[in-house]
């Protein structure tokens, strides 16, 4: 396993995490006519379809393939967006679901035998540290969360971090291929997010607004399936696999910076100092766990 990220890769672990922030706004927008929960169905289904007639299965057991569909598809997004249903303000569970990092951190120690080195902590603590300030703002402007939307927001963060370690455990015991991993998975969560949506977003008046989307809402479920499910997931696996998992998830604490940063150029919104402030810190908490050592080696030789 690589200890260092391979120039090629940063680009990559960067594009990645800047498409899943961007991914904000198509859910913004798709949310407009579409409740959460359809949106979330629909999204896996085209993800799954129909691809999987044409994509081998993964080289992995089945347990493996549905826990993983389970834990992003069901637990991640179900409870996130049940949370926010419940009274959990999106933006700020946006903030608080990247919680996830250091469930991802925790679990690939004790399951994975992963290690964290010091700069490790160093960066996740100031990058996190950027997300609090965030968070921050988002109260400031007025957010207000109840405590069941919370809880099931910090569930669907320990999901998420579920999901990881199983991708990166199958990768690493079964040589599974992550893009065929994240196709067949798929198959898991729309039935389940289906059930959800007509339990809690009226019944049969959440199929009446999927028949009657327009084509940008249409684009958007499309961006979402194929552009942050298909490529963001996969890629995200894949180089979880890679590297470890101390050095690649808390890149992940990019993903508000990059969905404020869209936001603001697309839709409008308005970008706050402490946000400005936030996104620095978040910056510099990756360039610690990044390139932490090789600093401070090239400041004592410089000495």
């Amino acid at each position: 396993m690589k200890h260092a990220l391979a120039p090629r890769d940063l680009l990559l672990t960067l594009a990645v995490v800047t498409l899943l922030g961007f991914t904000f706004v198509p859910i913004k927008v798709g949310l407009r006519e579409l409740p959460p929960f359809a949106l979330a169905a629909l999204r896996f289904f085209f993800a799954a379809v129909p691809l999987v007639l044409v994509i081998r299965r993964p080289r992995m057991p089945w347990p493996d393939v549905v826990g993983y569909g389970l834990a992003i598809g069901v637990f991640q997004f179900g409870l996130l967006f049940l949370g926010i249903k419940l009274g959990m303000p999106a933006g700020l569970s946006s903030l608080i679901i990247q919680v996830q990092v250091f469930f991802t951190i925790g679990l690939a120690i004790a399951f994975l035998g992963d290690r964290f080195q010091r700069h490790n902590l160093i960066g996740a603590v100031v990058a996190t540290a950027g997300i609090a300030v965030l968070a921050l703002q988002s109260l400031i402007e007025g957010a207000h969360a109840t405590l069941i939307g919370f809880a099931l927001v910090l569930v669907a963060a320990f999901a998420w971090g579920v999901g990881n370690v199983i991708a990166k455990r199958a990768a690493a015991a079964h040589d599974a291929d992550m893009f065929s991993l994240v196709v067949w998975s798929s198959l898991v969560p729309p039935v389940p997010l289906a059930l959800l949506s007509y339990v809690f977003e009226g019944g049969a008046s959440a199929w009446h607004a999927i028949a009657s989307a327009g084509m940008l809402t249409w684009g958007c479920v499309f961006m979402l399936a194929w552009g942050a499910t298909l490529f963001g997931f996969a890629s995200w696996a894949r180089l979880l696999h890679r590297y470890p998992t101390g050095l690649i998830a808390p890149f992940a604490l990019l993903i508000p910076v990059s969905g404020i940063a869209s936001c603001a150029i697309f839709l409008g919104e308005s970008l706050a100092p402490l946000q400005a402030i936030g996104g620095a810190l978040v910056f510099a908490g990756l360039a610690e766990n990044v390139y932490g050592p090789r600093i401070r080696a090239w400041m004592s030789r410089a000495h």
